[in-house]
C-alpha cells in the first residue's frame, strides 16, 4: 500500500469486502469464462486484487494490511469466487501462506521486514507443499533443506504448485536436516529472484482450470533466516490447516452461490413467461435454497469460532478443532457438488448448454474438485481414528 509520511495506509476490512464484491461481480465474472477454456491464469482479477490491497487484507495495521478477521477473509474469498472460482481459490491460497508467517514468523524482523514489503508491493504468495514420494501426505517431506554459511539451499520435485509460474514467492516445506525424519518439517520462504521452477509436466484438468497448478522441480538459494521459526507441524495444525479448511469452504460456498443464483434467475424468467403461475422447479429451488443456507451457517460458524480464539494457537492443536476442522472441510466439498448439481436439475438442458447464460458447466466442473483437494478419504481416516479416542464433550 502507498505510505504516506513513512507511515501506512491502513484499508479498512468493510472497504476491502466492498472492493471485492466489486472485482467477483465484474472483472472476475468477465473473464471467468475464457480463464475456463483457455486454462489461463486469471491476469484482469489478480490485477484488480493488487490495486485494492486485498493482497494484504491479513496483514497486522502495523505492517499496513488490514489485519481482517476470518470472517472478514471468508466473505472476501466467497465474494470473488461468486465471480470465477479459480480466482477466488487463488486469493485463499495466497492467505494461507501470509496466515503463516504472520502467526509464526512477524516478531522476527526479517520477516516484520518483509510483511511491510508484501503490503508495500503487493507481493502474491503461493505453496509447495506436494512431493514426488509422499503419496499427498502434506506432513511429510523428501527433501532436505541444507545451511551453510547463514545460506540455505533447497531442492524440491513439487506434483504441483498453485499458480507457481505467476507468484511472486514461495513457501515451501521440506525437512529440517538431512538426517531428519519425514516428518520434522520446517517452512522456507523461496523469493522469487533467489528460486528457479522448472516445469514438469502441464496442468490440463477438468475444472479450476485457472489455478495453473502443473508439477515443478524447484530450486532455491537464499539467507538462513527464511527458514520459518518453530516447526512445520506448529504451522500446520495451528494456521495451514484452519486456514485452509476455512477458506477453501468460503471457495466453494461462493461457487454454489453463483450456480444458486443462475438457477433463481431461471426460474424467475420462466416465472414472467407465464404469469400468476408457479414453475414446477420452483419447488427445487427453494430446496436449493435451504441446502445454501445450512452451507453459509456451517461456514460462519466455525470461522466465527476461530475468530473468537483472539489469536490463542494452542487449543488449534488439539483433537476437538482438528476434528472440527476436517468436519468442516468434508462438509462444505460435499455440499458444493449437490448443490451446483441441484442448480443444474432445476435449469435442465439449458443449464447444461454451454451457451447459454443460464450454464452451470464450468461451476459444476470447478464444484469437483472440492473432494480432491486432500482427498476427502484421508481426511475421514484421520477422523476416524481420532473418534476412536476423543471423549464426547
Amino acid at each position: 500500500m502507498t505510505h504516506l509520511s513513512g507511515q501506512p495506509v491502513v484499508v479498512p476490512a468493510a472497504e476491502l469486502l466492498a472492493r471485492a464484491r466489486t472485482i467477483g461481480a465484474t472483472i472476475a465474472s468477465q473473464c471467468a469464462g475464457d480463464v475456463d477454456l483457455a486454462g489461463r491464469f486469471p491476469v484482469e482479477t489478480i490485477a484488480a486484487m493488487r490495486e485494492a490491497a486485498l493482497l494484504s487484507a491479513l496483514v497486522p495495521a502495523e505492517h499496513g494490511g488490514s489485519g481482517a478477521s476470518m470472517r472478514d477473509l471468508v466473505a472476501m474469498c466467497s465474494a470473488v469466487a461468486q465471480g470465477c472460482a479459480s480466482s477466488g481459490m487463488i486469493l485463499a491460497m495466497h492467505h494461507i501462506q501470509v496466515a503463516c508467517l504472520v502467526r509464526h514468523a512477524r516478531h522476527d524482523a526479517n520477516f516484520a521486514a518483509y510483511l511491510d514489503e508484501m503490503v508495500e508491493r503487493q507481493l502474491l504468495l503461493a505453496s509447495i507443499t506436494s512431493e514426488v514420494g509422499t503419496n499427498g501426505d502434506t506432513r511429510s517431506s523428501v527433501c532436505a533443506v541444507e545451511r551453510t554459511d547463514g545460506r540455505f539451499a533447497l531442492t524440491k520435485q513439487a506434483t504441483t504448485v498453485s499458480y507457481g509460474d505467476h507468484a511472486d514467492d514461495l513457501l515451501v516445506t521440506c525437512r529440517r536436516t538431512a538426517d531428519a525424519p519425514a516428518s520434522d518439517q520446517v517452512l522456507v520462504l523461496c523469493r522469487g529472484g533467489d528460486t528457479t521452477l522448472e516445469r514438469t509436466g502441464e496442468w490440463n484438468t477438468l475444472g479450476m482450470r485457472g489455478t495453473c497448478s502443473p508439477p515443478f522441480r524447484m530450486t532455491s538459494r537464499g539467507p538462513s533466516w527464511a527458514i520459518v521459526p518453530g516447526s512445520f507441524a506448529d504451522s500446520s495444525a495451528q494456521s495451514m490447516v484452519p486456514y485452509s479448511h476455512i477458506l477453501w469452504s468460503a471457495v466453494w460456498l461462493g461457487l454454489a452461490s453463483d450456480a444458486a443464483a443462475r438457477a433463481a434467475a431461471y426460474v424467475r424468467a420462466e416465472a414472467r413467461r407465464k404469469p400468476g403461475t408457479t414453475p414446477p422447479m420452483a419447488m427445487r429451488l427453494a430446496e436449493l435454497s435451504v441446502q445454501l443456507q445450512t452451507f453459509r451457517q456451517n461456514v460462519a460458524a466455525v470461522a466465527t469460532d476461530f475468530d473468537a480464539l483472539q489469536g490463542d494457537r494452542e487449543p488449534l492443536s488439539g483433537m476437538p478443532w482438528a476434528l472440527r476442522l476436517n468436519n468442516l472441510k468434508i462438509a462444505s466439498s460435499t455440499a458444493v457438488t449437490e448443490i451446483v448439481h441441484l442448480a443444474l436439475q432445476v435449469i435442465g438442458i439449458t443449464g447444461y448448454r454451454n451457451d447459454t447464460p443460464y450454464s452451470v458447466g464450468r461451476q459444476y466442473r470447478d464444484a469437483l474438485s472440492a473432494s480432491l483437494m486432500v482427498n476427502n478419504d484421508r481426511i475421514l481416516a484421520k477422523g476416524a481414528s481420532m473418534l476412536l479416542v476423543l471423549k464426547d464433550e
